[in-house]
């Protein structure tokens, strides 16, 4: 019974943790990615599409992404649904492909991008904490129900204080890891 709680622990605090990971893609960082348009959406024949199922979005260098449809009718569609994004470039439509050019990064764009990044690792902890407070609800609950005695309850919850510290430091890593990463010039 406790080992399952255990689990559901982990596999919950990974998953803030991978959630965490997946936002950092929106983050620009010193080198551009695709990632950046992932949110972007056209009007495809009635349906919202991404962008990568209309055409191909390549990062040609640091600073460049070209995003060319496989139907050229559609380069007006994206040209419109990339200026709405709002991604902090301009769309250049050439008749056959779009580039975005996106200019070096400042520094107060590096600081606002760590800032941004900060905040989605404190949402993490944020959820790493509710895990371990719905995990030791269920474990006062069976406490109370009599299944466990109050020291296994009390060794369950100190159990749960070692993954949610575990996580924690993992999470604190990342953010670590990841500002080194946008700041780097």
């Amino acid at each position: 019974m406790l080992n399952e709680i255990y689990g559901e622990c982990e596999t919950k605090m990974q998953s803030s943790i991978e959630h965490m990971q997946r936002e950092f893609k929106t983050l620009r960082t010193g080198k551009v990615t695709t990632s950046v348009l992932d949110n972007v959406k056209i009007d495809y024949y009635g349906t919202p599409t991404p962008l990568d199922q209309i055409g191909s979005v390549i990062a040609t260098d640091a600073t460049t992404i070209v995003v060319n449809p496989w139907e050229k009718n559609l380069l007006g569609d994206v040209e419109t649904a990339i200026s709405a994004a709002n991604i902090g470039v301009n769309p250049n439509n050439d008749g056959e492909q779009i580039k975005l050019f996106f200019p070096a990064m400042t520094v107060e764009q590096r600081q606002e991008s760590v800032k941004q990044m900060k905040g989605m690792g404190e949402n993490a902890k944020v959820s790493v904490r509710n895990d371990r407070k719905h995990s030791n609800d269920q474990i006062k609950k069976l406490e109370k129900e009599k299944e466990i005695t109050t020291d296994e309850s009390k060794s369950a919850q100190d159990n749960i204080q070692k993954i949610t510290d575990k996580y924690s430091a993992n999470i604190e890593q990342i953010l670590k890891d990841k500002e080194a990463e946008i700041l780097k010039v």
